[in-house]
């Protein structure tokens, strides 16, 4: 299971400079002018797991394979794009394909780099864009709710509609959405408004480490739960160094962890992911789950069989697992359950899957 991060903000704000250092590529396009990115770029990165390091060796495996994150690059909204302003329509549906949004807030003062405002506010400029993602979502409520579409929905996506379009006509926080229905249903539903967000905040680099006036505007405003600070441009030249050149740069501005690990860290919470492993001598494999997900959906990941045929788990704990040297001592020792078909899978078990073909 990998999950999808689409990256959406105004025009040149630092989204594709973002995708580029998250990605450790030059794949999307980073001009200085609206609507340079205009068919989304998709990077797939692999999801950085110490966890990871220490069973490959403990097993001795010929491979290791890391889970992985997708991003997104969605060309710049501007106002009016629900209604197919600027490149509007068109990039509104690459954003329903994403499983959370990571808005893209320019936090920095630059006369190299156009705005598409006359000055630099990042309160406003998230409004604009929550503005046209919940018009758009209006539009297609109201397609949806129309009495030719409505006849051929089931009761439970009606009942979602129908409470959207009444936060929207009445100003109520949609956010009420996720106490009243599924994960499963609100992402069938194709709203924007319901998907996970996180807010990045792209300043400079004398603003890393502390944020500036904007960053602080922005987080009383917002709160600091789902919103983080990141130099597009510092991630860009941290991923042109290597080992201890990258280590003693980040020490010397101030930076602890590089904006990529921070992203997968808060998109895992607020998507609330676990990671759990397989390892064995031929590869040790990370696998990405839902929080309280059972012993054959996790199973499932690897394989559908798996899942069908599954009987039980051979599990063990990560720190068990490293503790006694891998599965003969964990087992020997007492640290090797068998878990059965309710079995709720922890991060960081190693697993070892008994299934019938």
């Amino acid at each position: 299971m990998s999950f999808k991060c689409g990256i959406v903000g105004l025009p040149n704000v630092g989204k594709s400079t973002l995708f580029n250092a998250l990605t450790n590529s030059s794949k999307a396009q980073a001009e200085n002018f609206p609507f340079c990115t205009i068919d989304p770029n998709i990077g797939i990165v692999s999801v950085p797991d110490f966890r990871l390091e220490q069973l490959t060796k403990i097993s001795n495996s010929k491979k290791k394979i890391n889970t992985t994150i997708s991003f997104v690059d969605i060309a710049g909204l501007v106002k009016g794009a629900s209604k197919g302003e600027g490149l509007g329509n068109k990039f509104l549906s690459h954003i329903r394909e994403v499983d959370a949004i990571i808005h893209m807030i320019r936090c920095f003062d630059s006369s190299d780099i156009q705005n598409v405002n006359p000055d630099v506010n990042p309160i406003r400029d998230l409004e604009i864009i929550e503005t046209e993602m919940m018009l758009a979502d209006l539009d297609s409520i109201q397609k949806r709710l129309d009495k030719k579409n409505k006849k051929n929905m089931d009761n439970e996506q009606l009942k979602i509609l129908e409470m959207a379009l009444d936060c929207i006509n009445n100003n109520k926080n949609i956010d009420i959405l996720n106490n009243n229905f599924d994960k499963k249903a609100l992402n069938l539903s194709g709203l924007l408004a319901v998907k996970p967000k996180i807010f990045v905040c792209n300043v400079d680099e004398k603003s890393i480490e502390k944020g500036n006036k904007y960053t602080e505007t922005f987080v009383e405003k917002f709160g600091s739960k789902n919103t983080i600070i990141i130099s597009a441009d510092i991630e860009n030249q941290i991923n042109e160094l290597s080992g201890d050149e990258k280590n003693n740069y980040m020490k010397m501005i101030g930076l602890k962890e590089t904006g990529l690990n921070i992203l997968i860290q808060k998109g895992y919470k607020i998507l609330e992911l676990e990671t759990y492993f397989t390892s064995g001598p031929e590869e040790t494999r990370a696998w990405t789950i839902q929080k309280n997900c059972t012993a054959p959906k996790a199973a499932g990941e690897i394989h559908t069989d798996f899942e069908k045929g599954f009987i039980r788990a051979e599990t063990v704990a990560y720190d068990d697992f490293i503790n006694n040297q891998g599965w003969l001592n964990s087992k020997t020792n007492g640290k090797m359950r068998l878990e059965g078909k309710d079995y709720i899978v922890k991060d960081g078990d190693v697993l070892n899957f008994r299934f019938n073909t």
